[in-house]
């Protein structure tokens, strides 16, 4: 069978062809931009909403965060998280093709670096500074440490 005819009967059948591929936009493709854009404005956001209730969380909790009753270390705790998840999609969307487990661990431990932060600017209002502050900053490291080695190996 001709070439043309073969390519003409996939067309009829619906099956893809190089005629069919190439003569169709890609809508695919249109739109694989979106979500990294989703991405990095909910990073940038979760990312700066973090700062913010981390270093002023009066001013954070006055305007974002009214639940009462005020706890300065609970609302650098929940800057800290915002902290880790604004990373993991500004890491996302900067660098899609690294594999999601080297951007999570790398995200998380960020967060988890902002946690330890929370931890030591609040020694001395709770908690057991002496077991919190070293498991913090182990953990840290480890997820750190987990997720640079695994991006290097990722490429």
């Amino acid at each position: 069978m001709p070439v043309a005819s073969a390519l003409a009967l996939g067309v009829v059948r619906g099956e893809p062809t190089m005629t069919t591929e190439a003569s169709e936009p890609s809508t695919k493709r249109d739109w694989a931009w979106v979500p990294r854009l989703v991405a990095a404005v909910g990073g940038a956001f979760l990312l700066g909403s973090g700062l913010w209730a981390m270093v002023a969380p009066a001013a954070f909790f006055e305007a974002a965060a009214m639940f009462e009753p005020y706890n300065a270390h609970f609302i650098r705790d929940v800057g800290a998280f915002m902290l880790g998840l604004g990373a993991v999609l500004l890491l996302a969307a900067a660098r899609p093709a690294v594999e999601a487990l080297a951007v999570a661990l790398c995200g998380v431990g960020i967060g988890a670096v902002a946690h330890t932060l929370s931890h030591i600017v609040d020694r001395h209002e709770g908690g057991t500074p002496a077991v919190d502050i070293p498991f913090w900053v182990l953990l840290s490291l480890v997820l750190l440490g987990a997720g640079v080695a695994r991006w290097r190996q990722a490429g």
